[in-house]
Order: C-alpha cells, then sequence, then structure tokens
C-alpha cells in the first residue's frame, strides 16, 4: 500500500532518480573493498543493474557474499540489489597468490632534483630483475603524483616490452570514508582499436607515493597477469 500522500507514479520516478544517481563504477569499487570479495563487475543496461560478477575466496559461503553485496549496495547509496542477478564465483587462495607473484611489484620511488626540473624514478622488480621508469617535470606538488605515474607506466613498458602503449588519464588523491586513496585513470588500446578505461586505487596510508605507483599497476593487474601466463 503506498504511503500517505505518495503516489505510486512519484514514487517509481524517486526510485529511477537515485539508481540514476549511482556511479556503477563506484558501486564496483566499494564491492572490491569488502573482505569477502577480490573482483567485482557490474553490468547494467541504462540505469538498470542486469548482472553483478563476483570473484570471491572460498572460505566464504556464496550466499553471505551475496548478501555482503545487497548490503553495501543499500547502506552506501540506498540500492536494492535483486539477489538474482548476483553471481558468485570463489578460488581458492593459492589460485590467488599464484596469480598476484606473478605481477610486478614495488621496489622503490626516488627523485633526483635538479633546479627548477626534478625526475622521478620508479623501480619496479618482476622475475627477479629490477625496471626503473623515469618521468622528468617542474619541480611543484602539484605535478609529483603526475609524475610518480608516468614513471611507473615507464617502468611498466621496460618490464613487459609487449605491454601495448598505455597512457595516463589523471591520478589523484581522494577522500573515501576516513582514508585518502591514490585513484589512477589510464588509456589503453582495447582489441579493436576502441579507447579502454582501466581504474586503479591504492588506500594512501601516510605514504602517498607508494600508493601511486600501486594505484597504477591496480588499474593494469589483468593486462599484466595476462602478459605473464
Amino acid at each position: 500500500m503506498p504511503r500517505i500522500g505518495v503516489t505510486p507514479i512519484h514514487e517509481a520516478t524517486a526510485l529511477r532518480s537515485l539508481v540514476m544517481s549511482v556511479d556503477f563504477r563506484e558501486l564496483e569499487e566499494g564491492l572490491t573493498r569488502l573482505e569477502s570479495i577480490d573482483a567485482a563487475r557490474v553490468v547494467n543496461q541504462g540505469d538498470k543493474i542486469t548482472e553483478i560478477h563476483i570473484i570471491a575466496a572460498s572460505d566464504k559461503p556464496s550466499k553471505q557474499v551475496a548478501r555482503d553485496v545487497q548490503s553495501l549496495a543499500m547502506a552506501r547509496y540506498g540500492l536494492p540489489i535483486d539477489h538474482r542477478v548476483i553471481s558468485v564465483v570463489k578460488i581458492s587462495p593459492q589460485h590467488l597468490d599464484l596469480t598476484s607473484s606473478a605481477r610486478a611489484a614495488l621496489r622503490a620511488v626516488s627523485e633526483s632534483p635538479n633546479g627548477t626540473r626534478t625526475t622521478l624514478e620508479v623501480t619496479l622488480r618482476h622475475d627477479d630483475r629490477d625496471h626503473t621508469g623515469t618521468a622528468t617535470g617542474p619541480t611543484v606538488a602539484s605535478a609529483r603524483l603526475r609524475l610518480i605515474g608516468e614513471a611507473t607506466i615507464d617502468a611498466i613498458e621496460r618490464t613487459f616490452e609487449t605491454m601495448p602503449p598505455i597512457a595516463l588519464d589523471s591520478i589523484a588523491v581522494t577522500s573515501v570514508g576516513t582514508r585518502d586513496v591514490v585513484v589512477a585513470v589510464l588509456v589503453t588500446v582495447g582489441q579493436r582499436g576502441s579507447e579502454d578505461l582501466n581504474v586503479g586505487s591504492s588506500i594512501a596510508a601516510g605514504a602517498t607515493d607508494e600508493a601511486a605507483v600501486k594505484a597504477v599497476l591496480n588499474a593494469l593487474n589483468r593486462r599484466l597477469a595476462a602478459l605473464t601466463e
């Protein structure tokens, strides 16, 4: 029964406005921060969620993972989700460990200032070898994150010679709840020549330089894992 003074039409309009205001990529990011979820993909048609695909560790029942998805969507976005659109795939922790170990790992971030210009160096380790990328720009605080992001991309391209061209679209520190998070957006070329946007993030925890590198790596994790297979 509709509430007094609110017609069903008005209720439906309000619900559509609420759903349209939700950034589905932001919902994906929120889901991957749940302890029970390793990866998430939200499929939508316009303002309607048609599928949610979840990769989770094997130590939690699929029904509980699905309830976690519903709870986060409702609590954070006021968004009701039908459990029937949620698909959960569970992967053993051993498999996840093997995947992560095949990726490049951060070794160091260093800086070589020279007057009004500075060079940021990012060193990655892969297969017991170090690869260093560099980026040079003005010695100003506002350019530092971008230089680190570009140096990380240079290091990745030196590490994986078959890596398709990468461009840094944007990188910034944002607040998520009470935490500072570095978010990086990278542009790569898709299989059919289309523009692919890759988004990665890492909690700063007082180490913004390292978080910037990890955000770029996080954005490219799937591509890097494919290159090492």
